[in-house]
């Protein structure tokens, strides 16, 4: 009997150290596993880090190529507008040279005897010249204020006087003395004329 009770007890003491052992088992494989999962998740935080850092860095190079780019186009939209100052600027200066050329021509012409039959081959040739020389000039830019009639454009004319008529209406042009010139829309020379005004018996219109 007492042999009995001793395998029963040495039975159930081996049934505990298994379960025991189970349990430390168990206890042993869950830290192994909570150690791996904590190892991920740093992992993942470290690549999660890493990540945002690089987009970071690419969003930050990608706005200075943008900044870069664009500084880029602006010095180019400013170089290209100070070539074409200068060079308006120096075609300016150049056409005006030419001016006194043209109106040089212009009083030959006028100046000259159209009915002369010994100078009309002269004449022809100056006016030949003159006619060349505004088309060529023209090509330019250039281009020919020549008011007559017209109203007068303080814009555009130089009033020289005023004289009151009755067959033209106040504040027109009757005569032009010395013909303007713009270029490329600027006001080269402005043109040099004679102003209508009403009659002193009349409405005086001002200029």
């Amino acid at each position: 009997m007492s042999d009995n009770r001793d395998v029963q007890a040495e039975q159930e003491n081996t049934v505990d150290e298994t379960v025991q052992s189970a349990e430390e088992a168990q206890v042993d494989a869950s830290g192994a596993e909570g150690a791996e999962l904590d190892e991920n998740a740093q992992r993942i935080y470290e690549l999660e880090t890493a990540l945002s850092e690089a987009q970071a860095t690419i969003k930050e190079q990608q706005d200075g190529v943008l900044r870069a780019r664009a500084d880029a186009d602006n010095a180019r939209r400013r170089a290209e507008g100070e070539v074409e100052k200068a060079r308006k600027f120096a075609l300016e200066r150049f056409a005006g040279e030419l001016l006194p050329v043209i109106d040089n021509l212009e009083r030959a012409i006028e100046m000259t005897d159209s009915d002369n039959e010994a100078i009309k081959p002269l004449l022809e040739g100056v006016e030949m010249t003159h006619k060349t020389f505004l088309s060529t000039i023209e090509k330019f830019g250039l281009s020919l204020i020549d008011p007559q009639g017209e109203t007068f454009n303080p814009d555009l004319h130089q009033a020289m006087s005023m004289q009151e008529s009755a067959d033209h209406a106040p504040n027109t042009v009757m005569a032009v003395m010395q013909k303007g010139y713009q270029i490329n829309g600027r006001l080269l020379r402005p043109a040099m004329v004679m102003v209508s005004r009403a009659p002193s018996d009349g409405v005086d219109t001002q200029v």
